[in-house]
């Protein structure tokens, strides 16, 4: 899984949306014959038809049609992946195993999330924790600040020793 990781993933620095780089990263796959990757970037594929667009009906009924290709959004990908990250997690937490090369590769197609220290460092600059009854108040403004870069958990943890 070493040398994969070089070759699969992305990040936004990349010129490529987030969509081509799954589809191109299959078929480099699929030509390598390395099935796990293969598989993931179809388990990926397949939520696809999932993202849908509202539109309304010349009668004036609401309703949804799948977005195109073109429509598909970096954010929309990666919530299909985060979705498929914390059932993974959820299923490695029964087995009672750490990691996986599945959820490995998953976690290649997503941002860096931030990491305990910098979440600990961002409170203490800009959270002021005398103006809430209990820290755990302060969650909502971390939060907000740093979005789905990081586990409510983690934040939970760290409010709770500060």
């Amino acid at each position: 899984m070493t040398e994969e990781k070089d070759e699969y993933g992305w990040n936004a620095a990349m010129e490529t949306r987030l969509y081509d780089k799954i589809r191109e990263d299959m078929k480099r796959a699929m030509m390598k014959k390395d099935n796990t990757v293969r598989d993931t970037m179809r388990l990926i594929m397949g939520e696809f038809p999932g993202l849908t667009v509202a539109i309304t009906l010349e009668s004036g009924k609401k309703t949804t049609r799948v977005k195109t290709p073109e429509e598909i959004t970096d954010e929309d990908v990666q919530g299909i992946i985060r979705k498929l990250v914390k059932s993974e997690k959820t299923v490695l937490e029964h087995k009672k195993e750490e990691t996986s090369d599945y959820l490995e590769l998953l976690q290649c197609y997503l941002p860096k999330a931030a990491t305990s220290e910098e979440i600990r460092a961002w409170i203490q600059d800009h959270v002021d924790l005398s103006r809430f009854k209990s820290p755990m108040q302060a969650m909502g403004q971390v939060m907000k600040h740093f979005g789905k870069q990081a586990d409510g958990n983690q934040v939970k943890e760290i409010l709770k020793t500060m």
